[in-house]
């Protein structure tokens, strides 16, 4: 039954991996002057509609348009796996003073990565498991642990990258602060592989080899 479960899922997940690397392919074959064209007009139209809506940036801190544009240009980046070299996370908080306000929106920014990084590591190993045809043990094995650890994968969001920070006033003096995270994949890989490797050794099944390979590490 569990077999036929894990069958079922990975057929699902499969599927939703197919259209997912299809979009990444294309974009990476967008020539460089078409996609900086992509988002340019997408960094003005969204830099329109923010400040519109009274965000600005801290003194000093990069023009809004310039935070956003380079926040697409790492949201539009992929490796040979067509896996994101950044999982983007974006919050927004409201609090009595900036500093509060910003704390709340980066813990709710690393949640929204969390999350990301449960569904891009499962895409990425079912989807190597398929291609590099493992034997059926084997891809149960690592299936599993994959299913078992994708919590665990995502419990340490450490080192991000601050691309967008702004924020504007609500009333006289509660501030709303709104930032975009970038977090790096190889990171993410390697937590993956920490996880699962624990999980099957704990399990006494030696697939260390075939799970280096599965993660490009």
């Amino acid at each position: 039954m569990t077999v036929l479960l894990l069958m079922a899922c990975s057929v699902m997940l499969a599927q939703t991996s197919r259209e997912m690397r299809q979009e990444r392919r294309e974009i990476r074959r967008m020539a460089r002057a078409e996609l900086n064209a992509k988002v340019d007009k997408t960094t003005k139209r969204e830099a329109k509609r923010l400040k519109q809506e009274g965000w600005k940036v801290a003194p000093g801190a990069l023009p809004l348009e310039k935070q956003l544009e380079r926040s697409y240009l790492m949201q539009y980046e992929y490796d040979e796996d067509l896996f994101p070299k950044y999982i983007m996370g974006e919050a927004a908080s409201v609090g009595e003073s900036y500093d509060a306000a910003k704390a709340s929106a980066m813990s709710l920014a690393m949640t929204n990565i969390a999350t990301q990084m449960k569904t891009e590591v499962t895409a990425l190993v079912e989807n190597t498991v398929t291609n590099r045809q493992l034997e059926p043990g084997e891809a149960v094995s690592i299936s599993e642990s994959v299913t078992a650890n994708k919590n665990l994968v995502s419990q340490s969001v450490e080192r991000t990258i601050m691309v967008v920070e702004c924020y504007r006033m609500n009333g006289r003096s509660t501030h709303e602060v709104l930032v975009r995270l970038a977090y790096n994949s190889e990171l993410i890989k390697e937590e993956a592989k920490r996880a699962m490797r624990k999980d099957l050794e704990d399990k006494g099944r030696n697939l260390h080899n075939q799970l280096d390979k599965l993660l490009g590490l």
